[in-house]
């Protein structure tokens, strides 16, 4: 007959299976452990989102993408490394929650398409008014939203479509956007217009066809619309707002690689941010009012 084990020795072998059943835990890309349905049942620790722990593109460094030009009144004098501008100011916010100098911080030029299109990556990550969906997250990751934005029609004072105050005004005039974005979306999704709308490359190419003549209205999110109005274009008017789908609001994402092992940590720094008012002082100080644009329906 065999003796029962020492009350010590089962304590040992109580703390060696825990040890064990922990370590066969399965893990998520930031190092916490995962539940039964996938999802995490812990953030990232500290320790793992210092700087010295982030897997970055250069050692030390923090590489963020935005397009070239950089317009305003998301960026400033076309340099995102002035820290000038809503977006630059936001990144220099996420690198400062990371640990990250702003010496530390690398800017590098990515077209608009190519920050979301499949891919590896050569950012960190790229910040330049995408909005988060879900067709986009089967390409890359996006982080928590940073921006909470609506769409904005704009039209040439002399225009028809300047004296809209519902969709159903938009409809007969010639519209045009930038391509693979939310405001092409809203266009084709909520306005519908009785002829396609034009697509351009950059909003630049369709700030020039507005002001020629090529075509009534554009569309873009509100901020800039101010900006294009008050600033580029003043021969314009901002017509009006569009109201959220869906019943959620439209955010400005980060873009990362698919996969990112830092995509958990800025997610948490752009969180953090927002939390403690930083994001909205930040918004205060670069970003105009929304009051004075209507609702179009």
């Amino acid at each position: 007959m065999r003796s029962r084990p020492a009350p010590a020795a089962l304590a040992v072998l109580a703390a060696l299976t825990a040890l064990a059943a922990s370590a066969c835990a399965p893990q998520e890309a930031d190092g916490t452990a995962s539940g039964p349905s996938g999802s995490s049942t812990a953030g990232p620790s500290k320790a793992s989102c210092a700087p010295a722990a982030l897997a970055t593109k250069a050692k030390g460094k923090l590489t963020v993408g935005t397009d070239t030009p950089a317009y305003a009144p998301w960026f400033q004098d076309d340099d995102p490394a002035n820290g000038k501008g809503y977006e630059s100011a936001v990144a220099y916010a996420v690198a400062k929650r990371l640990g990250f100098a702003e010496k530390d911080v690398v800017w590098q030029k990515v077209a608009f398409n190519n920050a979301f299109a499949p891919g590896a990556k050569t950012f960190d990550f790229d910040i330049n008014q995408v909005s988060v969906n879900e067709d986009r997250r089967k390409a890359v990751d996006l982080s928590s939203g940073y921006y909470d934005v609506r769409q904005a029609v704009i039209a040439l004072k002399d225009s028809p479509a300047a004296k809209a105050t519902d969709l159903a005004g938009l409809k007969g005039a010639r519209l045009g956007a930038q391509v693979g974005t939310t405001s092409l979306d809203v266009i084709n999704e909520q306005i519908k217009p009785d002829r396609p709308a034009a697509v351009f490359q950059k909003n630049d190419l369709a700030k020039s066809a507005l002001k020629n003549g090529q075509v009534d209205a554009i569309v873009v999110d509100l901020p800039t619309a101010f900006y294009i109005t008050g600033a580029e274009v003043p021969e314009a008017k901002v017509v009006g707002q569009f109201e959220a789908t869906g019943g959620a609001k439209e955010q400005f994402g980060l873009v990362l690689d698919k996969g990112s092992a830092l995509t958990s940590c800025v997610s948490r720094a752009v969180d953090a941010l927002r939390a403690d008012g930083t994001l909205a002082a930040i918004e205060k100080q670069w970003l105009s009012d929304a009051a004075g644009a209507p609702v179009l329906k």
